[in-house]
């Protein structure tokens, strides 16, 4: 049998560090996450107008996140927090490519800021920045290392994201000022936080559409692997 092709977005970042020039970037691990359970990963440079040309050549997307927000006119806000910070290509060929991959049902998971593109794409909104609308909010930029649990998040049982981990509770990292903020129709929230922010996100109509506002490629728990095996999984 073929391993299935995994598309998976890439960071951009100006000159500096790694190269005089402007240059992709993507952590190892979302990607030995992928081949683990069974998938060739493959990067998606910022093209939007080549979408449909990637498409054609994969069995699933990943959006990945990145220290980068999505631009609140997009969703229909009318101000903009200043803690936003945009990477306005990159937005758009994410935006292009998570269209063209629901449009054709292909399985499409979204990892941290990409769990909250997704969310912009199926209808719904964001909260700009935590500390700012969520009274009492845990530490969601946690301060410790992205590679150990930050808190727990409770599952909701009967959905996508339970039926792949196995479990009620999830220990997970944590690195993001924003949120998914509401729950449009066709959307289910699968995952809070004890606060009661949403960490995570699903829509049942297509084959596989899941969002995870952690980083499970981190693997702190066997139900991180468990959310890749399920998506691979989806994807054959």
């Amino acid at each position: 049998m073929s391993l299935p092709v995994i598309g998976l977005t890439l960071d951009a970042e100006q000159p500096g560090g790694y190269s005089k020039f402007p240059w992709y970037a993507v952590r190892e691990n979302y990607c030995a996450a992928v081949a683990r359970a069974g998938g060739l990963p493959i990067l998606l440079p910022h093209e939007p107008e080549r979408a449909a040309d990637y498409l054609g050549r994969i069995d699933g997307l990943i959006v990945t996140g990145g220290a980068f927000d999505v631009d609140p006119a997009i969703f229909g806000a009318t101000t903009r927090h200043a803690k936003v910070t945009t990477k306005d290509r990159r937005t758009a060929f994410e935006l292009a490519v998570t269209r063209g991959a629901l449009g054709r049902d292909l399985p499409v998971l979204g990892i941290c800021g990409g769990q909250q593109l997704l969310h912009v794409v199926l209808g719904g909104t964001l909260i700009q920045h935590i500390p700012d609308e969520v009274p009492g909010a845990l530490k969601h930029e946690q301060p410790n290392p992205r590679n150990e649990p930050g808190h727990d998040v409770m599952i909701v049982p009967g959905t996508l994201l339970h039926r792949a981990v196995g479990t009620h509770e999830l220990p997970v990292n944590s690195a993001h000022h924003q949120a998914a903020k509401d729950e449009p129709a066709g959307v289910v929230v699968n995952a809070r936080a004890p606060d009661g922010v949403i960490e995570g996100m699903e829509a049942p109509r297509y084959r596989f559409c899941l969002g995870v506002q952690w980083h499970p490629e981190f693997s702190i728990s066997p139900g991180d692997d468990r959310i890749f095996d399920a998506f691979i999984a989806a994807c054959r």
